[in-house]
């Protein structure tokens, strides 16, 4: 055969040529020629890839770039094509020496697979196994797996490939479960999962839990539970139920629809109601009942179908036996005369009626109306001691006393009180009321006789019961029965009976029942309506023996006694309960022993009134005592000495608390003045203003004694108290105590005073801007005063300079004396003004003229613009003034009469033009 002259080696080839002909079994020679001719054609490569190989047989990279160079050529042809037969046959070749190499052979039969050759791949599959070592089969049955996935690929085929691969690795075994479902081997697939299932060492490599392994096993079971056989599928299943708590609703659902796949129709009903009554959350049930339900429904809309299609064929065929029975004797008739024998004799038979629609109804209209009772069931088997689920089964059989009867039976046998949830012996109770609603008074008794028995978890439980018990006697006038019940459940334990119980170290809440106070107040309600005085008298004094009784008790006590006449009784009753109770229990009875008291003696035991009075203030605490302390006042008023009124006041205006004493202050000066006049407030003011009251009440006792100065025409006094109180007042969030102090200076001062009030403005913003520069942000509160004097001592503190004014009054001060000075908080010292020692205020004046300008500041401006209103003062004020006044002008000093009734700013305005 002639070669192309293109394949010989051409004049560029002969140094390469040259170099093999010395060194033919160099690997980098032949290597160097085939990449300096990479950009010639193949046929021309693959001479040079033949001779290399023919030399060196047992190169790895010379076989594995030929056989891919073999692969792109072939890449882009058909299957068909006689290349992929050279490509096989150069493998072949390659693998005579390549044996060994996996990566020759998943090429190999990568490339087989692709070629669709089935028993050529898989010979060749076999091969590469039995060729590599164990350690390489992984990579061989990685496409191994995927050929025999291939459709076209007989099933026996892909089983044994399977079971071979299975016993090379077993954790691979849900891949072969998978193929089994997916090739609609069910029997197979089935036993491998179990076998799956009862292995414990198994591992899922796919991260399945044993629980959704089960729920697949019992999907296949159930979906085809004809294909499979050979199973015990009840067992199954039931075992994946006692197993798994989680979900065992589907579980009881797939074996249910086992058996109705298999015609079982009642085993399912069955399965059906077991499951039901056994699954202890609600998500179960749920699932069961509607699967249930749904079961019922398809049976009878099938039953339905089945029974419309029949009709017509059944009313022909019985037309024709009746034909046929007149002909001749169906035992002489051919064919299988038995069957028709047996149709003819069961014929109208109620057991083999096959038109049971209204059955099917029935059951579905009865598993309808139990789904309230069956979820309840649910309820009550996640917790059987629940008290208000029983209740609720309870009223699920309203209008059957029998069902509810056996109901509170069981559930007073199941509940354990130590357990419950609720009050158990609300069961008890409502099981005594049914049997009284029904008028059966004995085994109502008989109820409640067992219920007070039961040992439950706190005293009160059982004493409610007592207390039922004794009230249904009660509605059915049994009034001594219920007498006799409380004396029973009142009457302390024996010592005898206490030794036995702190011998067995469990103590029964009945050994607690004697000091149960609901008992105690139950029982003493019915001796007060039923009992006698004396009977009465001896359970309050029992209550009070056993340290039970309660502030109410006491005073029921009381008024119990009073009824009856027995006042000083009552009186000590409530002697005995200020000793045993604490503020602020106490408060109550307190209030109703003094007003009791006081209401009965009056007058006529007024030291003991005292006395009383003076041990309650001294033992109730500070926020508590006010209203005690207007008790005691108003007494002294009825009954006692002013002087002793206004003494009490006093008291009180020290004892209550800060937030309180302002408007006890007031009441205080309201009585004052009412019984001893106005003047004498004056001291009282004084005193309030000087107890440390907080700042702005300060400020509103000042406002009121200054009105109260101004109405008795004291105008200097007033106005002194104004200046003492602008200390309190920032203009800026204080505006109306400025606005009050402009109105009276336009109605009583003058130019002089009006530029003082000014001047005080100033300073007070002035310090108080300051002040709130350097105080922290919580005394900059609109609503939290700040102290003037502690403002000012943070100021100096912080090393900002006093304001010269106010350094200025410092010292033209006159001293104050220190003793008084350290008795009080706060002095009238601000503006010039200071206290007397005879409680009035005077004013002490600069006596350095200071010379204002005219036009010193924008207030000034607008002194013009100011109008200072004249008001008559009343001649009474003024007292022997007045006949001085009459002789002026009578000595005809008219001039100065007239100037005298000029007002400040005329007066002024002609002073400057003199």
């Amino acid at each position: 055969m002639s070669i192309s002259q293109d394949l010989y080696p051409s004049q560029d080839d002969l140094l390469y040529e040259e170099e093999l002909l010395r060194n033919p079994f160099s690997l980098k020679l032949w290597w160097r020629y085939l990449i300096a001719r990479s950009e010639s054609p193949f046929k021309k490569r693959f001479v040079i890839y033949e001779r290399a190989l023919k030399a060196l047989p047992g190169s790895y990279k010379l076989w594995h770039a030929y056989l891919r160079e073999r692969l792109d050529v072939v890449r882009n042809l058909p299957i068909t094509h006689s290349y992929y037969d050279t490509l096989n046959n150069t493998f072949e070749r390659a693998l005579v020496t390549m044996h060994k190499m996996p990566r020759i052979w998943i090429m190999y039969l990568k490339t087989l697979t692709e070629q669709k050759l089935v028993m050529r791949a898989r010979r060749a599959f076999d091969r590469a196994l039995c060729a590599l070592p164990v350690t390489q089969h992984d990579r061989i049955w990685e496409p191994y797996l995927v050929f025999v996935s291939q459709k076209g690929i007989p099933i026996e085929t892909s089983l044994r490939v399977y079971r071979r691969y299975l016993k090379y690795d077993p954790s691979h075994i849900e891949d072969f479960i998978e193929f089994l479902v997916n090739s609609s081997l069910w029997q197979e697939a089935a036993e491998r999962l179990a076998s799956v299932l009862n292995d414990d060492r198994f591992y899922s490599i796919k991260g399945k839990t044993k629980h959704r392994l089960w729920l697949e096993l019992c999907d296949l079971l159930t979906r085809h539970a004809n294909e499979v056989s050979g199973l015990n599928v009840d067992a199954i299943i039931r075992g994946g139920i006692r197993k798994f708590t989680d979900e065992v609703g589907r579980l009881w659902t797939s074996l249910a629809e086992y058996y109705i796949r298999r015609g079982l129709h009642e085993k399912a009903r069955d399965v059906f109601e077991e499951g039901i009554c056994t699954v202890i959350t609600v998500r179960d049930f749920s699932v069961i009942f509607d699967s249930y339900s749904q079961f019922e429904e398809s049976m009878l809309a099938y039953k339905m179908e089945e029974i419309g299609l029949s009709d017509e064929e059944e009313e022909e065929e019985e037309n024709g036996v009746m034909e046929d029975d007149d002909e001749e004797d169906i035992r002489f008739k051919e064919g299988s005369w038995e069957d028709e024998f047996e149709k003819k004799i069961l014929h109208g038979f109620w057991l083999n009626e096959k038109n049971d629609i209204d059955l099917r109804l029935a059951r579905l209209d009865y598993l309808m109306e139990r789904r309230p009772e069956l979820a309840n069931s649910v309820l009550l088997r996640q917790n059987p001691h629940n008290v208000e689920q029983w209740h609720r089964r309870v009223k699920l059989f309203d209008g059957n006393p029998a069902k509810q009867i056996l109901t509170y039976t069981e559930a007073v046998r199941t509940i354990d009180p130590m357990k419950a949830v609720g009050k158990p012996h609300t069961l008890w109770v409502a099981f005594a009321k049914l049997y009284e609603y029904h008028n059966d008074l004995v085994n109502a008794r008989v109820i409640f006789d067992k219920a007070v028995q039961v040992n439950y978890k706190t005293v009160d439980n059982l004493a409610s019961i007592w207390c039922e018990w004794a009230e249904m006697e009660l509605k059915h006038s049994n009034f001594q029965g219920a007498l006799e019940l409380m004396r029973r459940a009142t009457a302390e334990p024996s010592v005898e009976v206490k030794r036995k119980v702190a011998a067995d170290g469990n103590e029964p809440v009945q050994m607690k029942l004697h000091r149960s106070l609901r008992l105690w107040t139950f029982y003493v309600d019915l001796e007060e309506s039923l009992g006698t005085l004396e009977s009465t008298r001896a359970v309050y004094e029992r209550i009070l023996d056993l340290r039970i009784a309660t502030p109410q008790i006491i005073i029921n006590y009381a008024y119990f006694l009073e009824e009856h006449k027995y006042f000083e009784d009552a009186f000590k009753v409530y002697e005995r309960g200020v000793k045993i109770f604490k503020y602020p229990h106490v408060k109550d009875i307190w209030v109703t022993y003094l007003s009791k008291f006081v209401k009965r003696y009056g007058k006529t035991k007024l030291e003991r009134a005292r006395e009383l009075f003076e041990n309650a203030v001294e033992t109730t605490p500070a926020d508590q005592v006010k209203p005690l302390y207007l008790q005691y006042a108003k007494l002294e008023e009825d009954y006692g000495l002013a002087k002793r009124a206004m003494k009490v006041y006093d008291q009180a205006t020290k004892a209550v608390p800060n937030n309180e004493k302002l408007s006890m202050y007031e009441i205080y000066i309201a009585r004052a003045a009412e019984i001893f006049g106005v003047p004498r407030t004056r001291e009282i003011y004084e005193q309030a203003i000087e107890s440390g009251l907080p700042d702005k009440d300060v400020k509103t006792m000042c406002l009121k004694y200054a009105e109260l100065e101004k109405s008795l025409g004291e105008i200097d006094r007033a106005r002194g108290i104004y200046v003492f109180a602008s200390q309190f007042a920032d203009p800026r969030s204080d505006p109306d105590f400025w606005n009050k102090w402009h109105e009276f200076e336009v109605q009583h001062g003058n130019e002089d005073t009006f530029r003082e009030m000014l001047r005080i403005k100033r300073s007070v913003s002035a310090s108080y801007s300051q002040t709130h520069f350097i105080l922290p942000e919580y005394l900059m509160q609109k609503d939290q005063t700040v102290n003037l004097d502690e403002a000012k001592d943070k100021l100096k503190e912080a090393g900002v300079p006093e304001d010269e004014m106010a350094a200025l009054e410092r010292q033209l001060a006159p001293a104050v004396n220190s003793s008084v000075a350290k008795d009080r908080k706060v002095g009238f010292v601000s503006a010039g003004v200071e206290s007397q020692s005879d409680g009035g205020i005077k004013t002490s004046r600069n006596h350095e003229d200071i010379e204002l300008p005219e036009e010193s500041d924008s207030d000034d401006d607008n002194d013009d613009k100011i109008e200072i209103a004249q008001k008559n003062v009343p001649d009474a004020v003024f007292g022997d003034l007045i006949r001085k006044r009459d002789e002026n002008e009578n000595n005809g000093e008219a001039d100065g009469a007239n100037e005298t009734k000029l007002g400040a700013l005329e007066r002024i305005k002609r002073m400057k033009r003199n």
